[in-house]
């Protein structure tokens, strides 16, 4: 089978190789998946570059990179559900503390670790399911129903963002959102009642006079940093904070005491390390989404397996407007 592989970090064009390896053959408690589609994350792209912190080799001798994929269930392991030969499936943490991940033509993976993917949704779809969608729903419901509250999404425009404006709309919520210039009326269109510049430097009055003086019950945030005195004036009492990044400040000082007196919660989400409950709630969550077309999941681009270090180059450019993947 081929699989994209790297032994050392660096640039995408100096470390990826194209390479021949046996198929795998899945252990107990596994299932082995013809990958049809990989997708390609920040995440993934961190990883290779050696942007992890304390991170100064790869973890193994060799490493096929992403977590995210779909395909279908070719075999199982002993023991394992023969009837689950045949199924279409979407994969998370495929190469989350594991050395080999879905941008290869077949992967053994854990069972769990393969969820059922609704006939009418496409391996494309499947693709960007375990990262940016589990990360929306999550970010979004972790912390209970939003029917009826007030939901802010940073940068709404974003992968998970613009995922996350859709799950807070089609959850109840009255959606409130940021993002810049042409991008706000695709926002707007996703389901945020009302949209607003991120940099715009009166941005807390602007939400505050758009709510009526209403604070914000959660706010899903992508620059935790760089938003965090905005959001001590916003968030309500006892509200949360769903932090799932903060490229631009990742050594914040934090507005303590106007967030301790209003006795905020911080939610630091990191969707690899969602605990059993945690996950099978968010995949449940996700797959009812799925299953009454409540999600418009965005594919800027799509690369052949061989040209995994063009589709990395995209994701580390930052220019895209939805999630990149292979097809394999």
């Amino acid at each position: 089978m081929r699989a994209i592989t790297y032994d050392r970090f660096g640039t995408a064009n100096d470390v990826l190789r194209l390479k021949e390896y046996d198929k795998p053959s899945p252990a107990a408690g596994e299932v082995l998946v013809r990958v049809k589609t990989s997708g390609v994350n920040p995440s993934d792209i961190r990883a290779r570059a050696g942007g992890r912190p304390g991170v100064t080799k790869p973890a193994f001798p060799e490493i096929s990179p992403h977590s995210d994929g779909a395909g279908v269930i070719e075999a199982v392991g002993p023991g394992g559900d023969a009837a689950r030969i045949g199924e279409r499936v979407w994969i998370w943490n495929a190469q989350w503390q594991r050395a080999f991940g879905t941008a290869a033509d077949y992967i053994a993976v854990p069972s769990e670790q393969a969820v059922l993917l609704p006939d009418h949704v496409t391996f494309e779809t499947g693709a960007t399911l375990g990262i940016p969608a589990l990360t929306a729903v999550h970010a979004v419901l972790a912390g209970g129903a939003v029917a009826g509250k007030t939901v802010l999404i940073s940068g709404g425009n974003g992968t998970v963002g613009h995922l996350a404006v859709q799950v807070a709309a089609a959850s109840g919520a009255r959606v409130l959102a940021t993002a810049r210039g042409d991008a706000m009326a695709d926002v707007k269109t996703a389901g945020a009642a009302h949209v607003f510049e991120y940099d715009a430097p009166d941005l807390a009055d602007q939400i505050l006079q758009a709510t009526g003086g209403e604070l914000v019950d959660r706010i899903v945030e992508v620059e935790f940093g760089k938003n965090a005195d905005t959001n001590a004036k916003i968030i309500a009492e006892r509200g949360t904070i769903a932090a799932f990044g903060s490229a631009l400040d990742m050594a914040p000082v934090m507005p303590f005491y106007p967030l301790m007196f209003k006795a905020v919660t911080i939610d630091l989400v990191l969707v690899y390390l969602l605990s059993k409950a945690e996950r099978a709630a968010a995949v449940e969550t996700l797959t009812e989404l799925l299953m009454r077309n409540a999600l418009n999941i965005r594919i800027s681009d799509v690369f052949a397996l061989e040209d995994t270090a063009k589709a990395h180059d995209v994701v580390a450019s930052g220019q895209r407007s939805g999630s990149v993947i292979l097809t394999i």
